[in-house]
């Protein structure tokens, strides 16, 4: 029976990987998780230099999912090559970096400091505020994408794929922008914009107002979206968005998706992951599948 997925040409052992942002890069999961079990490890973002975050607090529960406003703080891409890059060698998984910035200069120092590193592929986080478009998301406009997508490409030396943000009209159009600028698949989706205010104190739940959304409230959303990308491109497309189980998985995959991250049920259940490989086998199994390309958009 085979679990492989080739994402942009990087074999993977099964078509489940981390979220960025919920599982560190491994060692805070480590006496959880065997690494060597996953399909792939998404790392935190990564700047070009340290970030301090957004001011407390900055998350909250909510029905069904959680609001999160941590600012992507990390310690930048200088500590995350001497700290992080070494121990996940340890394992037989492939590593995807995933890049963040605040102008397209900031995400090219990354991705080219990364260029001679032993990771296996790069996750470009688009849902990143922009300097110079007044702070919009780098992923709400198809041009910006397509320019970014292909200013990436020139210089990187792994597999590139742009995360997209559901917080648009229309996400199939950002896609295609994606494809058109070279990427070599999308992943999606990423949170989405909330708002969570405190009736007690009368004041907004989180320091930053706003956060994103995630956890199970959002899987029908981003099964849509998917479905919807799926449908537009051509490329591999990776699904994420409220994935608590292997059956959540195998939604994702019938709707097109070549491979799923799993983020938010790692806080609530930390062998989520491993539980999900294992009930994508077991359906397998049960349904006499022999080859997971078989459900890879299976339902049209």
């Amino acid at each position: 029976m085979n679990m492989k997925v080739k994402i942009g040409g990087v074999e993977l052992k099964n078509p489940v990987m981390t979220a960025s942002g919920t599982f560190g890069s491994g060692a805070e999961y480590s006496e959880f998780v065997d690494l060597n079990k996953l399909g792939a490890v998404v790392t935190k973002g990564v700047a070009d230099v340290p970030w301090p975050g957004n001011p407390t607090p900055r998350i909250a529960e909510i029905h069904s999912g959680m609001m999160n406003a941590i600012g992507l703080q990390n310690p930048g891409v200088e500590v995350f090559c001497k700290r992080d890059i070494p121990y996940l060698q340890q394992f037989d998984t492939k590593v995807i970096v995933n890049v963040c910035g605040h102008a397209p200069e900031e995400y090219l120092a990354v991705v080219e400091r990364l260029a001679q590193e032993p990771v296996d592929m790069l996750e470009i986080n688009i849902s990143c505020p922009n300097v110079n478009a007044n702070f919009l998301a780098f992923g709400q406009d198809p041009k910006h994408v397509e320019e970014l997508t292909a200013q990436i490409k020139k210089i990187a030396k792994q597999p590139v794929i742009m995360k997209l943000t559901p917080n648009v009209t229309d996400i199939a159009e950002i896609a295609k922008a994606a494809e058109a600028g070279g990427a070599d698949a999308v992943s999606l989706i990423n949170t989405l914009t909330g708002m969570k205010i405190d009736v007690n104190r009368r004041t907004f739940a989180l320091a930053n107002k706003t956060g994103g959304v995630s956890g199970p409230c959002i899987k029908p959303i981003a099964v849509r979206m998917v479905y919807q990308t799926a449908q537009a491109v051509k490329i591999p497309v990776i699904g994420m968005g409220g994935i608590q189980n292997a059956e959540d998985a195998l939604e994702f995959i019938l709707a097109g998706a070549s491979a799923v991250a799993v983020g938010t049920a790692n806080f609530i259940n930390p062998y989520a992951t491993l539980e999900i490989i294992g009930g994508i086998r077991e359906y397998m199994e049960k349904n006499q599948i022999e080859d997971i390309y078989q459900l890879i958009g299976a339902v049209k």
